[in-house]
């Protein structure tokens, strides 16, 4: 299985370069207004020209918004290097294909070992924050909302339930 940043390299290939789109002295706004009053079957000729290839489908509206980007994409740049790299890790981590750290982390997640203490009617009820979720009487859990809702029998946003939203908040 070939993770998506060798199928994304392997798909742009044959794709022209930004500056290669034959209509690039058209005005940009111009080109896209068009799009919406071409046939399914003029933008799937418009998509063989500007991608190279057949169209997937036969939506107007994927279409549509797919070559609306490639347009833009050709007259003005596409992503940065680093932003398609952070797309094909998250993408990669996604379908399980573990070839890079993780990076689908909550920013507002304490270091694994800190210990929450939180007390509720007069009991006092410790959590500890593991890697891949939470601990709480001996029980793993993936939420700290689940945890919140074990304690009170009622629902909560567990970060505001351990304070941590608010610490969050008072950052920015």
């Amino acid at each position: 299985m070939r993770g998506a940043s060798t199928a994304r390299r392997a798909e742009n290939a044959s794709l022209p370069a930004p500056g290669d789109d034959p209509d690039r002295d058209k005005p940009v706004l111009a080109r896209l207004a068009a799009l919406k009053v071409m046939s399914v079957k003029e933008l799937k000729a418009e998509w063989r020209r500007l991608f190279g290839a057949e169209a997937p489908n036969n939506s107007r509206p994927f279409l549509e918004l797919r070559l609306a980007y490639r347009i833009q994409e050709l007259a003005y740049g596409g992503l940065s290097k680093t932003t398609v790299r952070i797309l094909d890790a998250l993408a990669d981590e996604y379908r399980g294909i573990s070839v890079r750290k993780p990076i689908l982390v909550d920013p507002r997640k304490p270091i694994a070992g800190t210990k929450l203490v939180r007390e509720w009617a007069g009991v006092e009820h410790t959590v500890t924050v593991l890697r891949d979720g939470f601990e709480y009487e001996g029980r793993r859990y993936k939420s700290l909302s689940a945890i919140a809702r074990a304690i009170t029998g009622t629902r909560w946003n567990g970060w505001r339930f351990f304070g941590l939203r608010a610490a969050e908040e008072g950052r920015s």
